[in-house]
């Protein structure tokens, strides 16, 4: 029996965030409780979920339509039998899926055919995806190695080496457009605090004594290590979805 309804979006199994919402019960109204979990729970667009906007009459709408691993996880987050019921069904619909491929057997010479084409096509989809995924994963492994946090000047180099066509100064742009960074009054260009409860960056404070005796405090923002994994994977699925300038 279908309790929350399973769609094929761009070749993979998905579910829209308000059916989800809507079996859990949850007692935030769905955009509220969708733009929570998705901070909260550090999800990625267009890896976890895509995001759609349409006009309904005069209005705006927004649909996130989420990954199953995602799905999976806010419903296991949501600490009620309902959000356990969620994640069971999810679970044993993937172990239908693959056991009915694995079970499936040609009954024709042209299914035979049919069939063995789709397997090829899966394969190399599958092999296009890991030489994709391959720079980031070896960037991932290096920083992790690493404890260092850099500037973002730094980042922006490292993005550079990694096939981003970024500079320094659009890279403060980005990251202040997108609420990582303060874009007025006196913090400006220092992190927000949601960019700083994700552990992004971190604060060095540096005391200059100047000429008259008195000491200058200045706060730079660094990236952390998780942050320059975070910002690497973002730019590269950004770069690989539609070679954006970043501008």
């Amino acid at each position: 029996m279908e309790i929350i309804k399973i769609s094929d979006y761009n070749g993979s199994k998905s579910v829209l965030a308000r059916d989800l919402h809507c079996f859990l019960e949850s007692k935030q109204d769905f955009t509220t409780w969708i733009k929570n979990r998705i901070e909260k729970y550090g999800l990625e667009e267009n890896s976890d979920f895509t995001l759609h906007k349409f006009m309904e009459g005069r209005v705006w709408k927004h649909e996130y339509v989420l990954s199953i691993n995602a799905a999976k996880e806010l419903a296991m987050v949501e600490g009620n039998e309902k959000g356990k019921q969620a994640r069971q069904y999810f679970i044993f619909c993937e172990k239908r899926l693959k056991d009915s491929s694995i079970l499936q057997i040609p009954q024709t010479y042209s299914e035979a055919l049919r069939l063995a084409a789709n397997q090829a096509e899966q394969i190399e989809i599958q092999q296009r995806q890991l030489i994709a995924q391959a720079p980031k994963a070896l960037f991932a492994d290096a920083v992790a190695t690493s404890k260092k946090s850099c500037l973002i000047g730094e980042l922006a180099k490292i993005l550079n080496q990694n096939g981003v066509d970024i500079g320094q100064n659009r890279l403060f742009v980005w990251l202040r457009k997108n609420s990582f960074l303060c874009s007025k009054g006196e913090y400006y260009n220092q992190p927000t605090q949601r960019a700083m409860d994700m552990g992004l960056f971190e604060i060095k404070k540096t005391a200059i004594n100047k000429p008259d005796g008195s000491i200058l405090t200045t706060s730079t923002p660094k990236v952390t290590g998780k942050g320059q994994i975070y910002f690497i994977n973002k730019f590269l699925n950004i770069h690989q979805l539609n070679n954006s300038q970043y501008d």
